[in-house]
This record gives structure tokens, sequence and C-alpha cells, in this order.
């Protein structure tokens, strides 16, 4: 079976989309730009490039779900705060499916025990973190997300690199 090059791929005529595909290309623009460059903690003080003034982010715990209010500022501060307790970061995408204006990622982070959110030191050991969220994009910028994460794992790993160190 012959594969085509990306050279011998059509263009697409936009005019012959739905609009739920124009706005899902759209979507994954905005989402995946999120990620390469402000969730990643490479460039945190773009976030006004791809949020909204106001997102409602949306915290899916079991215990206490509740609805936190983002602006670019304060998520990027927020990322910030992600490099003080895991330093230097790398995420990798394990998935993203857009549909119109919704795009649902799934990742992992890696990086290192660094510090505690009190500011404790940490164990500087690996850690790892799976989370997931759903992200609502309105004029090309995420207005509202859903989140969940793997705290319990994180939790975890940072328990047992406390009891090793305190093993010696």
């Amino acid at each position: 079976m012959r594969t085509s090059t990306p050279a011998e791929v059509p263009a697409v005529n936009a005019e012959l989309l739905s609009p739920s595909a124009v706005a899902g290309a759209a979507t994954y623009r905005v989402v995946r730009g999120f990620f390469d460059e402000v969730r990643s903690g490479k460039r945190p003080e773009l976030a006004d490039r791809y949020m909204a003034q106001e997102v409602r982010a949306h915290q899916l715990t079991s215990e206490q779900p509740q609805v936190v209010l983002r602006s670019p500022a304060n998520y990027a501060e927020h990322v910030r705060d992600f490099l003080a307790w895991w330093g230097p970061f790398t995420i990798e995408i394990d998935e993203l499916l857009v549909d119109g204006d919704r795009a649902y990622v799934r990742w992992t982070q890696y990086g290192h025990h660094v510090a505690e959110p009190d500011g404790r030191p940490g164990s500087g050991r690996p850690i790892r973190e799976t989370a997931s969220a759903v992200y609502r994009v309105a004029g090309e910028r995420i207005v509202e997300y859903w989140i969940q994460t793997d705290r319990h794992g994180v939790l975890l790993q940072t328990s047992q690199a406390a009891e090793a160190e305190s093993r010696g």
C-alpha cells in the first residue's frame, strides 16, 4: 500500500469544513500552544496569549469539587509554583482529542521532588504525576476547564521518598 507524502495530500478547502471542524482546528492550536509554552513551564508569562482574562477552573476532586477563577497572571504564578516544587519538569501529552470547542488532554509530568508547597525541602527524587483535563475554547482563548490530577499518586511518591530519607 502506498502512502501519500504531505506534499501530495490536497489542501482542504475551509469552506467545505463544518463549523465544528473549523472550531476544532482553532481549539487544537490554542490548547496545544498552551501546553507547549505555558503549562510546560517554558514560558508561563505567555498565559495571556492562550487564556481569557477570567477562566473557570473546575477542580474535580472526590472529597470537595470546587471552581477556582483563574487569570493569566494567576495561572503563570501557578506554573511557577510547579517549577519551585518540581524543578525544571517535562510534560508528555499522552492523548489530545478535540471536538469542536473542547479538547481533552491527558498528560504525564516528570520532575524531581525539589520542595514541598509549604516551603520545606523535598527529597530530590524523581516524581511523576498523571492528570487530564477538558478545555473549552471560545474566541481563541481557554475560557473554562475541568481537571483531574492523581494527587494520591504524588502523595505516595513524596511520602515514600520522605520515609526512605528518614531510614537513611
